[in-house]
């Protein structure tokens, strides 16, 4: 899986990075994982015409040491669609822009 790793969190980054994300993001029913959703501007066309799968996600994994940010396109209604894909070097900075900004505004310094 091609990702966004930010490693090296100590634990009290963990804890604030976690409760922002508990408070801003949607929660996956797995442990740990949350939906960071697309702005739409950024959809594909085939993802623009698919407003059935809306919302475009990626997946954002929280562990104690760690922060990993998924470079896939996902939707969360169905396991496979062809609007998921990975994501266009336009959505991969947006992602790394927001990572980067939650953990700015958190001040976690890496």
């Amino acid at each position: 899986m091609k990702q966004y790793l930010i490693d090296g969190l100590g634990l009290e980054d963990y804890r604030k990075l976690k409760a922002y994300l508990d408070k801003y993001l949607k929660s996956s029913p797995l442990d740990g994982i949350y939906w960071l959703e697309l702005d739409k501007e950024l959809l594909t066309p085939i993802q623009k015409n698919h407003e059935g799968c809306y919302p475009h996600v990626f997946a954002l994994m929280a562990e104690e040491t760690y922060l990993s940010c998924e470079f896939l396109v996902r939707i969360k209604k169905n396991i496979k669609c062809d609007c998921m894909d990975y994501a266009t070097r336009e959505q991969r900075d947006w992602l790394i822009d927001q990572a980067d900004a939650i953990l700015e505004k958190l001040d976690i310094r890496i």
